[in-house]
């Protein structure tokens, strides 16, 4: 259970949450391909089953069949969790701190601000991971103890305040 720490998961529930989520893709994976492969409904849902794994960015482009789905493992998954994309951006200085930012509110996907780690981004968002614009990280106000710093030192205390969030 390396994974608890490594994607900074706050309890081993987390990690069963998306085992469960991983255990139903290859059920449903494994089920279409005991059928025909001319069958209307293998190809209907395993396309729907595979776009929708290509989307998220759980899939390459490249593996775009339903052999490949039962290969899959949770770091597959663990990967296009928010708290990863934050940490692999750089917006936060660890995965434990990139939980902490989501959280707080500080983070925005597109215009959205997301405050659950656990969404997962989808590879045409990624590009649109930032500092929400309320956010002091972001361009928006000064934090209360800056404020309180810029008040008390006449304003030549410029970054001070951040680390005290």
């Amino acid at each position: 259970f390396q994974l608890v720490g490594e994607y900074g998961l706050r309890n081993k529930r987390e990690l069963w949450i998306v085992k469960m989520f991983l255990a139903k893709i290859r059920k449903a994976s494994r089920d279409l391909l005991t059928l025909d492969e001319k069958e209307p409904r293998r190809l209907f849902q395993g396309n729907a089953l595979l776009r929708r794994l290509v989307r998220t960015g759980v899939l390459d482009e490249g593996r775009m069949k339903l052999d490949y789905v039962l290969g899959l493992k949770p770091e597959d998954f663990m990967e296009r969790r928010l708290q990863t994309q934050v940490f692999k951006l750089g917006l936060a200085k660890s995965i434990h701190h990139s939980r902490v930012l989501i959280k707080q509110g500080h983070i925005r996907v597109r215009k959205q601000v997301v405050n659950v780690p656990s969404f997962i981004v989808r590879l045409d968002s990624q590009k649109h991971i930032d500092f929400s614009l309320k956010s002091p990280f972001g361009g928006g106000p000064a934090g209360r103890c800056k404020r309180k710093n810029m008040k008390k030192g006449g304003g030549d205390d410029a970054d001070d305040g951040e680390e005290d969030e």
